[in-house]
């Protein structure tokens, strides 16, 4: 059990850690408008640390099952939601992440189970 719980932590650290460092060092405002390049840019980048996150996650819990995977997967959509409904700027960067980098987490696990 606390395998599986520093496995989400790991895996939720990864997504945010990474998004943290893109905005950082491009100097764009997450929840402000973006040029559609850069939008298509964090798109990539987003859904490569986000399936990366959910490997990570599997690895590291070593489960047969995609439990974690869902629990990451409902983390990273409900803090996104959450920021969604409290902030009064652009809000893409938060639906990329409830409807494109929470379930590619959980596609990270899937692959790591069937690559098992």
């Amino acid at each position: 059990m606390i395998r599986q719980i520093l496995a989400v932590i790991a895996g939720y650290a990864i997504f945010v850690i990474t998004s943290v460092l893109l905005f950082q060092v491009s100097g764009v405002k997450p929840h402000s408008d973006a040029s559609g390049l850069f939008m298509g840019l964090t798109f990539v980048y987003g859904a490569v640390f986000s399936f990366l996150s959910g490997l990570v996650t599997q690895f590291i819990s070593k489960t047969k099952n995609l439990k974690v995977n869902y629990i990451l997967f409902a983390i990273m959509a409900g803090f996104a939601t959450f920021s969604l409904f409290k902030s009064s700027g652009s809000s893409w960067t938060q639906l990329f992440a409830i409807f494109v980098f929470a379930p590619v987490s959980v596609l990270g696990g899937l692959f790591w189970i069937k690559k098992k």
